[in-house]
């Protein structure tokens, strides 16, 4: 049986930034992974640019059941020790809004860049391995059985993602393995994923697909996004909506404003002075695409002058405006999720360390855990900073 200091289980964004981590200190560390390539996510992500980090990273970004535990990491490893990280690989990158930033070329060069970081620090990565048990002896060591053979370590490293992008081979492996070893993992459930229509509301906004507007779109509990709304021929995606689906419960509704930058009740009024004779549906084109305009009111309404619009119809269309109440169906669930919400309960982890308090040893690091960041390159730096605070305890 083949020993090693650390075995890590998952080659993503948190288990090659631990093993590195790890190896530069001397560690003896092999990644073990089910998939052919590492960082499979990576490449996908940011449409193929990877959002790897973001400027402003705060513990607010984050949603957790225990809301203080990601400051400690996220303190330790700020994005600014990544960003100097990307910089000496000589990757170029640039800022979109609210302080993303990506590779200017491809995903692939933060991939090539851990793996690079893992050679240097004298990791091995072993791909194509399926694990097949795992326990703990009496010494207090991990015992594996694995497709290539068994093998043992002092520090066993859990970071195999949670269910989001089945395709990729997400596995509720981590879950199990925590559960085996006495751990308490909470309910999971898709984030950061795209909401669906009822089907007489599909029938409705399906000619609507591809319309992106800006908005601003509120929870039940409050929470709000303004950012892009996009319709799709099967419900509403675009930034803001992912953002707010980490925050929807099913059979709660959302509230759209479609003018989030403007007074609709003070832009009516002038309209009215300016052009009282003007067409609702032609003064709604100014600031709404007319498709969108057209399915949203009625026919008979939007033919109406604006002279000839009712104080209790003018309130009424503002209000839809700005708070336009939709009832989704549901969402796409994992299939096109960013991120898995739920998992290994942080009470049952070291906020310091990552280790599980009941099992010295064994770490939890990544999305396995009950940590999930908002759409725009925090879950890439929850990966980071997570990865390398087990790095420097196995």
């Amino acid at each position: 049986m083949k020993h090693h200091d650390v075995i890590i289980i998952g080659a993503g964004a948190a288990g090659l930034m631990c093993a590195a981590t790890a190896g530069y200190r001397g560690r003896d560390v092999l990644v073990l992974d089910n998939a052919k390539q590492a960082g499979r996510k990576i490449l996908i992500s940011g449409g193929g640019r990877c959002n790897f980090t973001n400027l402003k990273v705060e513990p607010a970004n984050f949603i957790c059941g225990n809301p203080h535990f990601v400051k400690s990491a996220l303190a330790r490893y700020p994005s600014q020790q990544f960003i100097e990280l990307v910089e000496r690989h000589g990757i170029e990158y640039h800022e979109r809004d609210h302080g993303q930033l990506f590779c200017n070329d491809s995903a692939k060069e933060i991939v090539t860049m851990l793996l690079t970081e893992c050679e240097w620090a004298g990791v091995s990565i072993k791909l194509r391995t399926d694990i097949l048990s795992v326990g703990k002896n009496e010494a207090g060591r991990f015992e594996l059985n694995t497709s290539n053979g068994e093998l043992s370590c002092d520090s066993l490293v859990i970071a195999t993602g949670g269910l989001s992008m089945p395709k990729l081979g997400a596995t509720p492996y981590g879950y199990q393995l925590a559960e085996q070893f006495g751990l308490k993992v909470l309910p999971t459930h898709a984030g950061l994923v795209p909401f669906t229509w009822h089907s007489e509301d599909k029938i409705r906004f399906e000619p609507l697909s591809g319309i992106a507007v800006p908005s601003r779109i509120t929870a039940k509990d409050g929470t709000a996004f303004s950012e892009a709304l996009l319709f799709t021929h099967r419900g509403l995606s675009g930034p803001a909506i992912l953002q707010i689906s980490n925050y929807w419960k099913a059979g709660e509704t959302i509230k759209i404003n479609l003018l989030p930058n403007m007074d609709a009740a003070q832009a009516i009024e002038q309209q009215l002075a300016a052009h009282p004779k003007q067409s609702l549906r032609n003064t709604l084109s100014l600031w709404l695409p007319k498709r969108l305009v057209e399915v949203l009111f009625d026919e008979v309404l939007l033919n109406k002058a604006l002279n000839q619009l009712v104080h209790a119809e003018r309130a009424k269309l503002v209000d839809d405006l700005h708070r336009w109440t939709v009832l989704m169906n549901g969402t796409e669930g994992y299939r096109t999720a960013e991120v898995t919400l739920g998992g290994v309960d942080t009470h049952e982890l070291s906020s310091k360390t990552m280790e599980a308090i009941k099992v010295p040893g064994l770490f939890f690091i990544g999305e396995v855990m009950d940590v999930s960041g908002w759409l725009g390159g925090f879950n890439f730096q929850w990966a980071w900073a997570s990865g390398v605070a087990a790095g420097k305890a196995v």
